[in-house]
């Protein structure tokens, strides 16, 4: 007789039945901590199914400062996720909606974002504009990738000026910033959104955990988690996992300007 497999929570250290772990999107039952999510893993659970038309996907990192291991270390992560970067980009419908859509995946190399990533990125948001369709965002980052150093610094610049430029095109903007949303994706396109919706107890900031701790300053003890971040004005809004796909369709129906979508219905999940 097969052995039913289980997962252990990484908050509570609760034992979930994998087959429940997958039903409830990766959301422990007994403590409500969200786990992290593949891009594809989020695709699925956001957008109207058999609707995602992927682009750029022949983009994929190079080693342009001869970063020890770092090649075999992208390697190992693109065999993992079967993707060939940290972003999965394209346009689907969310709710009969046309959007553009940007899925970061925190299983290469922590979601960091290197050159690619922000070229992704990059004309995502600039097809988003040319086309006139919204746009959503879902961030998971440990901040730029060292192993590219000024190359991926740029990146900051180069997606928060297609932001801006998308904006003045008065076209609508959703960043959803998911655990952890670090570093220079905070700094730049994840906070450039109309409406900033975050996960329940997401870690989001500039600077990580151990930099902010070398201040040795006391802080509060949900310092840098959604809650607090919405208690000071820094996002809009938290929404449990399962009422996401609900919440972006109704943002997207509010601002379609009275344009109906090919499909009214909320799938529920």
């Amino acid at each position: 007789m097969a052995v039913s497999k289980s997962v252990s929570c990484r908050n509570c250290s609760a034992e979930i039945q994998e087959s429940a772990f997958e039903e409830y999107h990766k959301v422990c039952p007994e403590c409500d901590h969200h786990h992290y999510m593949s891009a594809d893993e989020r695709l699925r659970l956001l957008v109207d199914d058999g609707s995602f038309e992927s682009y750029d996907n022949g983009l994929y990192s190079l080693n342009p400062l001869n970063f020890p291991d770092y090649e075999a270390k992208l390697q190992q992560d693109f065999a993992k996720t079967g993707l060939k970067s940290e972003v999965l980009a394209g346009i689907a419908k969310i709710g009969g909606y046309p959007t553009a859509v940007g899925i970061a995946d925190v299983t290469i190399r922590g979601g960091t974002v290197g050159s690619v990533a922000g070229e992704k990125l990059t004309r995502c948001i600039e097809r988003a504009t040319k086309e006139r369709l919204p746009l959503i965002t879902v961030s998971v980052s440990g901040g730029m990738r060292m192993q590219e150093g000024t190359l991926a610094l740029m990146q900051m610049a180069k997606t928060a000026a297609a932001c801006v430029e998308h904006a003045k095109a008065n076209l609508f903007y959703i960043s959803v910033m998911t655990d952890p949303t670090f570093g220079g994706t905070t700094a730049s396109f994840a906070s450039l959104g109309h409406i900033i919706v975050a996960e329940p107890a997401a870690r989001i900031g500039f600077a990580g955990p151990l930099a902010v701790a070398s201040i040795r300053e006391q802080l509060p003890d949900n310092f840098q988690k959604a809650e607090f971040l919405l208690e000071h004005g820094l996002i809009d809004t938290i929404v449990h996992r399962r009422a996401m796909r609900s919440l972006l369709i109704d943002l997207l129906d509010f601002h379609s300007d009275g344009l109906p979508s090919s499909s009214a219905s909320h799938r529920e999940i």
